[in-house]
């Protein structure tokens, strides 16, 4: 199948490099001409495990980048849009999404066929059939259902491992207007075929994709809650949420053995979600559901939970040190590990209240210090990529992004009188003299 895709953020160009993986011939878009030509020359733009290895087998033969967006549609049977929906100040803000739309209807004006466009964009329910569909329209004087396919088909890739959750997806939403469109999504993702595929309306395919990205946040603020008080009252979260996954309702035994599935890691207390989903889709559906006077009260505390979260960090701090005059090394910038994305990531918070406190700030990273310097400077702040540099010298640790070489903590403290504050709950608390944490006794 040949297709385009506009956008080549995490979204459109790991689809893009994974679709022609599989077999399918496609052209992403974007307007930055310089992204454009790192693309062609087999150079991600962007850091996922397993995409260079797959853009270097493919680009050139069966993919390719280009910033003319007419051209790419008008070589395609179907067309992906997956430009950014960010949240504005109280909604979701739709201008990306319509003007891609726009563009795309005008190039399906000259086409003498068919062509199905898609949403992959996460979009508030309403928004392909009320917005793309008559953007779509007016632009290309095409009907959608007769001469233009339209269909909603949301991503549930996770940063970091988003190569692994396309090319080995736990399900497939379609959410087409018609049954011609659905057959030809379907087509698309036909090589997958043990994979549950579910085909809905748009509405119900938007929905989807804000449920489930709102239950696991809720699920994260809902442990983040119980770990505060479970600290305060001298218990050790730890130990709690493990009686809570040990139920066979969470971790089912089968044929004799304990299955852990990985949605308890999000049963897990921290210190915060972030990264370029779950707080703009949590705040996108609340605004949304307010616009219907839905109630939202749940959603809402979500948020204001998760708000408040990073700030546990400066408090267990300041049980130890006193933030002023002292130089606190911050372990990590990235919102998780596997990603340089430090969108929304709790260092984002966390820093800048360092700093106003008098604090001598050293961020660590293995990969996402540039970003990370990029939105919060350097007055007052000082970034390094070696683990063992940031702790030199630092009067206390904030453990804040779970990077699997903060395992080496301890012995890089060995001997040290150094707290650590584990806002990740990552580090066995024998582990090193002075040890604190998000849900762990007070001391």
């Amino acid at each position: 199948m040949r297709v385009s895709i506009v956008g080549t953020g995490y979204v459109g160009l790991v689809s893009g490099v994974c679709l022609a993986h599989v077999g399918h011939d496609v052209v992403c878009v974007d307007l930055d001409e310089a992204k454009v030509e790192r693309i062609n020359a087999g150079q991600s733009p962007i850091h996922e495990d397993g995409l260079p290895e797959l853009l270097a087998g493919v680009v050139g033969t069966r993919f390719r980048a280009t910033t003319d967006l007419a051209d790419a549609v008008r070589d395609t049977e179907v067309t992906i849009l997956a430009v950014g929906t960010p949240f504005g100040e109280d909604r979701i803000d739709l201008g990306q999404i319509e003007e891609a739309a726009r563009q795309v209807g005008k190039v399906v004006a000259e086409l003498d066929r068919y062509h199905v466009v898609a949403v992959k964009s996460t979009v508030v329910p309403g928004t392909t059939e009320d917005v793309v569909g008559p953007a779509l329209e007016a632009a290309s004087g095409r009907r959608v259902g007769a001469e233009i396919g339209l269909a909603m088909n949301p991503e549930f890739l996770r940063e970091g491992v988003a190569v692994q959750d396309f090319l080995e997806p736990d399900r497939i939403v379609l959410g087409g207007v018609d049954e011609r469109t659905l057959d030809t999504m379907a087509a698309l993702y036909a090589v997958f075929d043990d994979t549950p595929v579910l085909r809905v309306d748009p509405r119900t395919a938007e929905m989807i994709k804000y449920t489930a990205n709102a239950l696991l946040a809720t699920l994260i603020s809902f442990s983040n809650e119980v770990g505060n008080l479970s600290g305060e009252l001298g218990v050790d979260v730890v130990d709690v949420l493990e009686g809570v996954h040990l139920d066979r309702r969470f971790s089912p035994v089968v044929d004799g053995t304990r299955v852990r599935p990985v949605m308890l890691t999000y049963l897990a207390a921290g210190c915060g979600f972030g990264g370029s989903c779950f707080p703009k889709d949590v705040k996108a559906l609340v605004a949304h559901g307010r616009s219907t006077d839905a109630s939202m009260d749940l959603l809402e505390a979500v948020l204001a939970v998760n708000a408040r979260q990073p700030l546990q960090l400066l408090e267990r701090l300041e049980h130890h040190v006193a933030p002023a005059g002292s130089r606190v090394a911050v372990l990590g910038a990235a919102f998780k590990p596997g990603t340089d994305d430090v969108r929304e990531s709790p260092t984002l918070t966390i820093v800048p209240e360092l700093v106003a406190r008098g604090a001598e700030v050293v961020v660590h990273d293995p990969i996402a210090t540039g970003p990370a310097q990029a939105v919060l400077g350097t007055d007052g702040v000082a970034y390094t990529t070696e683990l063992a540099t940031a702790l030199d010298g630092a009067d206390a640790v904030l453990l804040v992004t779970s990077w699997p070489e903060y395992r080496d903590v301890p012995e890089l403290l060995a001997a040290r009188d150094v707290p650590v504050v584990d806002g990740r709950r990552v580090l066995p608390p024998d582990a090193v003299g002075r040890y604190d944490g998000i849900g762990y006794p007070r001391l």
